[in-house]
C-alpha cells in the first residue's frame, strides 16, 4: 500500500503512514497490544467505535474481524505506531513460567473485542524504550523483542486480572466456552483444526467435548446456524436473497438454495415474512 510501511521484529511490529490517511479491515489471529506514538486512529469493531491519539494504548483480542483506521498528523509528521503479538508459542512460555500463587482462579474470559489500557508508567516507559528503534534503521534483536512482550504483557495483566483467562485460554480453569466462541466465530471460514486450536484444545479434544454440548457435528451445526441466521435475515423482510446468503456466511448460491430448502422446506424466495 503506497505511504504505508511496517516492519515486523519477531512480533514487534512498527507501522508508519506517510500519507494523509489509511484504513483496512484486519482480522488478528494473535492478541495484540496497540500504541499510538503520533496521529490519530479509530479502531472499529462490530458497532463499537475505539477513538485513539498519540500515548494511547489499546488491547485487541484475536479472532475478531475490526478496521483500523489511522490519520497522520499535520505538517508532514508520520503516524507511527508500535504492536506487541502475542502468539500462542510465545503465550505457552510466559504460562509456564508463571507461579499458580499468581494465577486468579477467579478470573472471567472477556468477550470485549477492543479494550482501551489505562496509562501508566509502565506501559508508557516501555513504548519509550521502543520507538528509538522507529527512527533508526537498525533492527530490533530478537531477544530484546522477545522481553518488551513479556513486558507487555505483564502491564496487560495488571490491568485486568480477567486478562488471565482471555490470554491464557488453553489452560484450565479457562478453557474456552465451545458453544459461546462458535456463535461469536460462525460466519467466518475456519476448518474444525483451526476451531480446536483457536478454543485451547487437540482436535480429538474438541471433537470430544463438541459431542457433550451439541448432537450436531462442528460443521453441521456451523451449517444449521448460518441458515438460521439467513431465515432471520429473510423473514425482517427487508433484505434480498443475495445479500442473506453472504451475510450469513454462504458463498455458493446453488448449494445455499439446497440447503435451506432441506432445512426450511421451502426456498429463501418463499421465506414468509415475520
Amino acid at each position: 500500500m503506497e505511504g504505508f510501511s511496517r516492519i515486523n521484529y519477531s512480533g514487534v511490529v512498527f507501522s508508519r503512514v506517510d500519507r494523509e490517511d489509511v484504513r483496512g479491515p484486519q482480522r488478528l489471529k494473535e492478541h495484540t497490544l496497540l500504541y499510538i506514538r503520533s496521529g490519530r486512529a479509530e479502531v472499529v469493531c462490530d458497532d463499537q467505535r475505539t477513538p485513539l491519539s498519540a500515548g494511547d494504548c489499546v488491547f485487541l483480542r484475536k479472532d475478531h474481524r475490526l478496521v483500523l483506521e489511522a490519520w497522520a498528523p499535520e505538517g508532514g509528521t508520520p503516524f507511527q505506531s508500535v504492536a506487541l503479538f502475542f502468539c500462542r508459542h510465545f503465550l505457552h512460555a510466559y504460562y509456564r513460567g508463571l507461579s499458580h500463587k499468581e494465577l486468579p482462579l477467579d478470573a472471567q474470559r472477556s468477550r470485549e473485542p477492543v479494550l482501551k489500557m489505562p496509562a501508566g508508567p509502565e506501559l508508557e516507559s516501555l513504548f519509550l524504550s521502543l520507538t528509538p528503534y522507529l527512527d533508526s534503521s537498525d533492527a530490533l534483536p530478537e531477544e530484546i523483542a522477545w522481553m518488551k512482550r513479556q513486558e507487555g504483557l505483564r502491564c496487560v495483566l495488571a490491568a485486568d486480572r480477567d486478562f488471565y483467562a482471555s490470554l491464557f485460554d488453553f489452560a484450565q480453569p479457562w478453557k474456552i466456552d465451545l458453544l459461546g466462541f462458535m456463535e461469536e466465530n460462525y460466519l467466518y471460514d475456519l476448518s474444525v483444526p483451526e476451531l480446536a486450536r483457536y478454543t485451547g484444545r487437540s482436535l480429538s479434544a474438541f471433537k470430544r467435548d463438541f459431542k457433550k454440548v451439541s448432537a450436531l457435528t462442528p460443521e453441521k451445526w456451523v451449517l444449521r446456524r448460518r441458515l438460521e441466521e439467513a431465515h432471520r435475515l429473510l423473514a425482517a423482510g427487508d433484505c434480498r436473497v443475495a445479500d442473506a446468503m453472504l451475510e450469513s456466511g454462504f458463498k455458493d448460491p446453488a448449494f445455499f438454495s439446497r440447503a435451506y430448502k432441506r432445512e426450511f422446506g421451502y426456498s429463501p424466495r418463499e421465506t414468509p415474512a415475520d
